[in-house]
């Protein structure tokens, strides 16, 4: 049975990364459905066109550092229209819980009695892993898999400002896992060198993506001793590192 987006519930979906034909079905219909659409700067002007003619969209992207619209305004722009017995679709790019200030959302409708649902999407990683025809896991290589973003959140007023352009790492990396960086900025070089201090090997396979999926999605197989930035696609880009990275055959 096919349900339409409901009056006054907000509804967290996600947009995949790009390709339409990679929505859930689920996706498309709220998306068909919804009287107002928030979406992600990078939700694909494909994806956008399924809406509604009547449909009110307004894009709340946040990107390269200089935000539109704070998180806050998100928030009102969420309450204020669901309050008003709208259906809203908060689109996000990939899966809203992943790497998507879903639980900064999440605390804003429940704190204001909105309901909500949660549409998962296809996150990035796993789009690029199909595409490239690459494994993100494997038997002899890679058993454990990580996410992590080089994107941190802005200190709090009170709070010092600090330069951290990659996680930290406790001991040694895993050697037999795949690391997946969302959102790694531009200084690539940087970042390569701070994950070797790590403990990941230098020689160690990796793959640049940018546009994932995208007519204009750009591939760059190296490794973090050869990584460059100018080698780098344009944003958005995603980038895997271990020894489970390697070009299909």
């Amino acid at each position: 049975m096919k349900r339409s987006a409901q009056s006054g519930v907000v509804y967290l979906v996600g947009a995949g990364p790009g390709d339409p034909e990679l929505l859930t079905l689920r996706a498309i219909r709220l998306i068909e459905t919804a009287d107002v659409i928030l979406p992600d700067d990078l939700v694909s002007d494909e994806v956008l066109a399924l809406a509604s003619p009547t449909a009110l969209i307004v894009p709340v992207g946040k990107r390269c550092g200089q935000p539109r619209i704070t998180q806050a305004g998100i928030h009102a722009l969420m309450l204020e229209h669901a309050s008003a017995g709208r259906s809203v679709v908060r689109l996000k790019s990939g899966e809203p819980l992943i790497f998507g200030r879903a639980g900064e959302e999440i605390a804003a409708l429940t704190d204001a009695g909105i309901p909500f649902e949660i549409v998962p999407g296809i996150t990035a990683a796993f789009a690029v892993a199909a595409a490239l025809k690459t494994p993100l896991t494997d038997r002899s290589s890679a058993s454990k898999l990580i996410f992590a973003t080089a994107h941190h959140a802005a200190p709090r007023p009170d709070e010092p400002a600090k330069l951290q352009i990659t996680p930290k790492w406790e001991g040694a990396f895993p050697k037999d896992a795949t690391l997946v960086i969302y959102m790694p900025g531009r200084n690539f070089r940087a970042l390569a060198d701070d994950l070797i201090a790590s403990g990941i090997d230098a020689a160690t396979p990796c793959v640049a993506v940018s546009n994932a999926t995208l007519s204009d999605e750009r591939v760059l197989y190296t490794t973090l001793a050869a990584i460059t930035d100018d080698a780098v696609g344009p944003a958005p880009v995603l980038l895997l590192i271990g020894d489970a990275i390697r070009p299909a055959t």
